[in-house]
């Protein structure tokens, strides 16, 4: 039976291995980078564009798209070079250091559009600044996610670090998304100078966790080159990268599933995230209102991260992550009624879909491990292929969910503007920013239950694979 770790990883190379808190809270601190590149463009990159800079919601909505679609079309092939560069070296540490060392310059420049830039050269700035950070992103991300597949091949162990990396990400996720905003509006005069300030801090701050993270890669020998390994000209082993992907897919019935529901529900709360700040504004009535809506969502997610945990020991990761759906779903039924009752009570079904959204996240991802320890069963060695498959498809569900939001905008009628200006929104726009927090992210989440069903990969097919021949 082929190893699920790679010899030489050191601790938690063996399946009964119980990892050292070091390396899990190492490994959690890489969240810092993800969780905080995943949040805070998300949340105000299109309102940066649309109420400060002046690009019409669509346009908005094409830069996000682009730039993303730029991400999905480079992660598997960062996942094939993390691969080569792993056997070539021994370790996946190398196009971490890269991106965490690049992403905070690239993100800086994002937000550094001078004032007074005409609208279609500052979207033209923002769209280039925005490829670069994201393919920085992808540096790290990718090879980041192939790590806990060669860390432990315990699946309950795998559970512990995926849970203690969640816990990381909720409070990268309330520390972007509620510190970030903060950051801005220290300088309500001057707000470019607020969106700069934040994004420097911001990097800063990135950086220093996906650092921390690298350097929890496992070291070992270089690696026989796999026989798929692509030769010859340099655009038939781009090409190469492709096919493997492809190849992942087509083969693995678990990973189609797994993904494929994880990509749903990437776009159900990508379209809630980047809602976030127009429902805080139109809908509240208070710009500085999204502090408050992620206050309720993060503090439940951080309470009941172990308990998905504890859950998912008992009745097993899948049971533990549709419950988690729909949990989410149910809070997504409810904020519906906003659409004719706005008020603050909304923060009740938020805080419902924070405690929901830590079993989201947590569970998949130590999900994502078994499923590759059961594809290498078969002798394949392709963690870095799944890594960069799983990236792009998670990618382009947050992707997706600020283009939906903005096709709603442009549709309902939503009135962009320029620092400082003051505008009135028509009552259409105002029902699609609710109803783009709600019911479109209910409908996806329904969605989402219907691809998990799929998903039959159970404990005790993870442990046959893990037992040595």
């Amino acid at each position: 039976m082929v190893s699920a770790t790679n010899p030489g990883t050191g601790a938690g190379s063996g399946p009964s291995d119980r990892l050292p808190g070091s390396t899990v809270m190492r490994y959690a601190a890489g969240s810092l980078g993800t969780g905080g590149f995943a949040t805070l463009p998300g949340l105000v990159l299109v309102y940066y564009l649309t109420d400060s800079l002046g690009v019409t919601a669509l346009a908005a909505g094409a830069i996000v798209t682009l730039a993303k679609v730029w991400d999905v079309l480079i992660d598997p092939l960062i996942g094939g070079l993390s691969d080569r560069t792993r056997q070539r070296t021994g370790s996946r540490r190398g196009p971490m250091l890269l991106g965490a060392i690049g992403l905070p310059i690239a993100f800086a420049l994002t937000f550094a559009v001078p004032a007074g830039t005409p609208p279609a050269l500052a979207a033209l700035w923002v769209l280039i600044a925005f490829v670069l950070a994201a393919t920085c992103f992808s540096l790290f991300q990718v090879p980041y996610i192939a790590l806990p597949a060669e860390l432990t091949s315990g699946y309950r162990e795998r559970t512990r670090l995926l849970t203690w990396r969640v816990i990381v990400l909720t409070i990268a996720i309330l520390l972007f998304g509620a510190g970030g905003p903060e950051l801005r509006g220290l300088f309500p005069e001057h707000p470019l100078v607020g969106y700069l300030v934040m994004a420097i801090v911001a990097g800063l701050v990135l950086s220093a966790g996906m650092l921390v993270a690298a350097r929890v890669a496992p070291r070992g020998a270089p690696m026989p080159a796999a026989p798929t390994a692509p030769r010859g000209r340099f655009g038939s082993g781009l090409l190469e990268h492709y096919r493997e992907g492809l190849a992942a897919l087509r083969e693995s019935q678990p990973f189609r599933a797994l993904l494929g529901t994880f990509v749903l529900q990437g776009l159900a709360t990508g379209l809630m995230l980047a809602g976030a700040q127009f429902v805080a504004r139109w809908i509240l009535g208070d710009e500085g209102a999204v502090t408050l809506l992620f206050v309720a969502l993060i503090a439940p997610a951080l309470l009941v991260s172990p308990l998905w945990r504890i859950l998912a020991d008992r009745i097993g990761k899948e049971r533990a992550f549709r419950l988690a759906s729909v949990v989410f779903l149910l809070a997504s039924v409810l904020l519906i009624g906003m659409t004719w009752a706005p008020g603050w009570w909304i923060l009740a079904p938020v805080a419902l879909a924070g405690a929901a959204y830590a079993g989201m996240q947590t569970l998949p991802m130590a999900m994502l491990p078994d499923v590759i320890s059961h594809d290498r069963a078969g002798g394949a060695d392709r963690a870095g292929i799944f890594g960069g498959v799983w990236t792009a498809g998670e990618t382009t569900g947050m992707a997706l969910g600020s283009t939906v939001l903005t096709i709603v905008l442009a549709l309902t009628g939503y009135v962009e503007s320029t620092a400082g200006v003051h505008v009135e929104q028509p009552g259409s726009a105002i029902s699609g920013i609710a109803l783009s927090f709600s019911f479109l992210p209910a409908l996806l989440m329904l969605a989402s239950l219907a691809v998990l069903a799929r998903y039959r990969l159970r404990e005790h097919d993870i442990t046959a694979t893990e037992e040595p021949a």
